[in-house]
């Protein structure tokens, strides 16, 4: 065999072993305890807006986290500026009373990782006489961080509900 045939050979063999590996990496993803602890951080989100307790939901997220509500509102960058319109001083007292997920998909490599799926909310604001009832559905996507401790945390979360008619 000629040299020239055989580095041929040589060379796309390596290449070939190469894209093989890059394929296997790809695919791997997520492992499946971190699929699982990105969901758990997904129920113990629900079971804190269930609770009511603020800084339950605000250890959920990195500091600086990125909230992008529904119908073009204005994002809110980093935890303090989430805490303020989640939890706003002054404003009237609000509970939410429903709170779930529906998780289509989970993905990511590495240190970060999203979660794709609906919600479903419904709260309270006001109380006695003047308390409103309100609720709406739609679509999710959360983007989490690996930790140093190896847990999850949000650091951006998009949501939109169907559109006033």
């Amino acid at each position: 065999m000629r040299r020239s045939t055989l580095a041929s050979r040589i060379a796309l063999f390596a290449f070939a072993g190469a894209l093989g590996i890059a394929r296997v990496l790809a695919a791997e993803g997520l492992s499946a305890a971190d699929e699982a602890k990105i969901r758990g951080v997904i129920r113990d989100y629900e079971k804190a807006w269930l609770a009511g307790d603020e800084e339950a939901v605000m250890r959920l997220f990195t500091d600086d986290a990125v909230l992008l509500p529904h119908h073009g509102v204005e994002p809110r960058v980093g935890k303090s500026a989430a805490r303020a319109f989640w939890f706003p001083k002054g404003g009237p007292p609000t509970t939410v009373t429903e709170l779930t997920h529906t998780i289509d998909e989970v993905g990511g490599s590495g240190d970060l990782a999203y979660l794709r799926g609906r919600s479903k909310v419904a709260w309270t604001t006001g109380a006695g006489a003047d308390a409103k009832k309100s609720g709406n559905a739609g679509t999710v996507l959360v983007l989490l961080r690996r930790q140093t401790d190896g847990g999850w945390r949000i650091s951006h979360q998009m949501w939109d509900d169907p559109p006033n008619r």
